[in-house]
């Protein structure tokens, strides 16, 4: 593994222990270099990734670092709606990624999407209708990004079940995974911010957010995944 990728893998742990134990200075200390790291890592690996590839994955790895201070606090509901603003533009950032890497949307991939992200809106709608609009739009770029990423011939030599690829040896066969990761993440988001009433839930399920939350940008952001050339996109991590 790489090392800016173990320092992302010890801020993501840092924050995640931040968050169950109340602890905000931890989470102030090591949420906002988890992008920055990634993005080091993204510059160091050796890997070739086109100008305008590197560009949208700066782009995208800035948006979401600005998204993970606002999320901080995730119980303030003006900094959740700025967070998803933030990172609908990460997601608009990703989906654009996929798309030139040849991605597009399935039927079978697609649908479950939309109607996951009907359902979530029609909570919002009738639980918090301040949230519904912001929220809803950024669940709509989400689902753009995350159907695109789940796109079997991102991996074509990757075995597939159910129209995802099955992660191996290939970093691209673990998109779908990480774009997987992603939605249960946000979806984790909207369950907390509507059902999560005692204390001790909502930190438990705050750290549940974060550690797929993590999860989901080792796996999306890894320069081999993005790599110009097909010999720099396998081998061991």
């Amino acid at each position: 593994m790489r090392p800016f990728r173990i320092g992302y893998v010890a801020a993501a742990a840092v924050t995640v222990y931040g968050a169950v134990t109340s602890r905000e200075r931890l989470q102030w200390l090591a949420k906002p270099l988890l992008m920055p790291l990634l993005a080091v890592d993204l510059a160091t690996s050796g890997a070739h990734v086109s100008q305008p590839d590197r560009a949208l994955l700066i782009g995208s790895l800035g948006a979401a670092a600005v998204g993970d201070v606002l999320l901080i606090d995730p119980d303030d509901d003006r900094r959740l709606i700025g967070g998803a603003s933030f990172f609908a533009l990460m997601q608009l950032g990703y989906a654009a990624l996929w798309r030139r890497r040849g991605a597009r949307a399935r039927a079978e991939i697609a649908l479950p999407r939309a109607a996951a992200w009907l359902g979530a809106a029609g909570l919002l709608r009738s639980r918090a209708p301040r949230l519904a609009v912001p929220l809803a739009v950024y669940g709509a770029t989400l689902g753009t990004a995350a159907v695109l990423a789940s796109d079997p011939d991102l991996a074509p030599e990757a075995k597939t079940v159910a129209g995802l690829n099955i992660p191996g040896s290939d970093p691209r066969s673990r998109l779908g995974l990480g774009a997987l990761l992603f939605t249960v993440s946000d979806g984790l988001i909207v369950l907390r911010r509507l059902f999560a009433r005692g204390d001790r839930t909502r930190r438990v399920t705050e750290g549940v957010i974060l550690i797929t939350y993590a999860a989901a940008q080792y796996l999306l952001i890894d320069a081999r995944v993005h790599a110009s050339r097909p010999d720099a996109v396998t081998g061991r991590q």
